[in-house]
């Protein structure tokens, strides 16, 4: 898969703890080399990933933070929208956002 983007992802991560940080290193360099055509593919690798209105949200940290991607599957691609904590995924304003 093209991860969209990596420098994107490492702002995202650059203020984060250094668990975060290596947790998320770890989820691209898999989702880079995956092959993945629909949720249920990525759901073999991310058992515990979520498909949110076309979104898909992946666990960090035990739960302790939200990565949340929008993936175009027939084109490899996943772009990266957003590294959450838990407390500002519950908040909800991220759908307002990515969820038009």
């Amino acid at each position: 898969m093209n991860v969209i983007s990596r420098s994107g992802l490492t702002d995202l991560i650059a203020r984060k703890s250094k668990d975060v940080q290596t947790e998320v290193l770890a989820w691209y360099r898999i989702a880079r080399r995956a092959a993945w055509d629909s949720f249920g593919s990525v759901r073999r690798q991310f058992p515990d990933a979520d498909s949110v209105h076309g979104l898909l949200v992946f666990n960090i940290r035990r739960n302790r933070y939200r990565l949340i991607v929008f993936p175009v599957f027939h084109r490899h691609k996943l772009y990266v929208k957003a590294l959450l904590s838990h407390k500002e995924y519950d908040k909800g304003e991220w759908k307002t956002r990515w969820l038009q």
